[in-house]
């Protein structure tokens, strides 16, 4: 969900395997500069470009045998069909959580940083209330929680070291 250290963590996980982060809103930002803001159903469909070049760049990551770590608000039912399974595809999911009212307090200040462009869905109350976004997708692989608060827990983080590893 918008707001639980996804962004965080993914990059703190990068930087630990020397992985290649493609981010969703990375992607959006660029369309925003291109695109502008809008209105909520603007927002979903830049939302919707930005996995689909995510998923892509991916892709070609992947048939060079670099390592990836993909991070977004992905949609359980709908990302799915985006990513090329196969046999030697090792997934690992990595779901953030953080209690509701510092989630809240994050996307306030997000909503106030002026180096961050308008058009982001996170900005919108209904968007920031929503809780839809707090589930796994049906992939294949092993799936991890993480507590997103301030502190990147030890425990958690050997937890995705053994999962990162394969063991």
């Amino acid at each position: 969900m918008p707001g639980s250290g996804k962004s965080t963590l993914a990059h703190l996980l990068a930087r630990r395997y020397g992985a290649l982060l493609l981010s969703k809103d990375v992607i959006k930002e660029e369309l925003l500069e291109v695109f502008g803001a809008g209105d909520a159903a603007h927002s979903r469909l830049l939302s919707d470009a930005s996995f689909l070049v995510l998923f892509a760049v991916a892709r070609q990551a992947l048939a060079a045998r670099v390592e990836v770590i993909l991070e977004g608000n992905f949609r359980p039912g709908e990302h799915e069909r985006l990513l090329p399974l196969s046999a030697a595809l090792r997934i690992v999911q990595v779901l953030c959580r953080v209690d509701e009212p510092a989630r809240l307090a994050r996307l306030e200040r997000r909503r106030q940083d002026a180096a961050r462009r308008a058009g982001h869905g996170d900005a919108d109350p209904a968007v920031r209330a929503e809780r839809s976004g707090d589930a796994f997708l049906e992939l294949p692989g092993e799936r991890l929680t993480f507590d997103g608060g301030e502190a990147a827990d030890a425990d958690q983080l050997e937890a995705i070291d053994r999962s990162w590893r394969g063991g």
